[in-house]
């Protein structure tokens, strides 16, 4: 699961990456992010899973596993950054290994325009 320190909560953080990060998009979904927060906390992720994604349970899934993989990928992301993931309707359907696969590309392109990757840590943790 995603550390709680690592989830978006406020209405104008998610505000902040849509319109002011850079977006990737990928056919199940759209990775937005932006390094507007100008802290140097831990990066703060949060997802949106519209009802065109489909019912609550379809949703509900999905979001589970948008929060699995990107607890896996959370030390990629810079230091104070906002990022949202926002799936689009084929994300239901998509196999959990095409999501990964997407959420990979779309952070990959995201990073490389945001400059060099950050340094790996050496104290065991991710």
């Amino acid at each position: 699961m995603l550390p709680s320190r690592s989830r978006m909560r406020r209405g104008e953080e998610f505000t902040t990456a849509v319109r002011r990060g850079d977006r990737a998009g990928r056919p199940t979904l759209v990775v937005h992010l932006s390094k507007e927060t100008g802290g140097e906390g831990p990066p703060l992720v949060g997802f949106v899973v519209s009802r065109a994604v489909g019912g609550a349970v379809e949703r509900n899934r999905v979001k589970r596993r948008l929060r699995h993989l990107m607890r896996d990928r959370l030390h990629l992301l810079p230091q104070g950054s906002l990022l949202v993931v926002r799936a689009n309707p084929s994300a239901a359907s998509a196999r959990f290994e095409r999501l990964a696969a997407e959420l990979d590309v779309a952070l990959n392109r995201l990073l490389r325009r945001r400059g060099p990757a950050p340094q790996a840590r050496t104290d065991g943790h991710r």
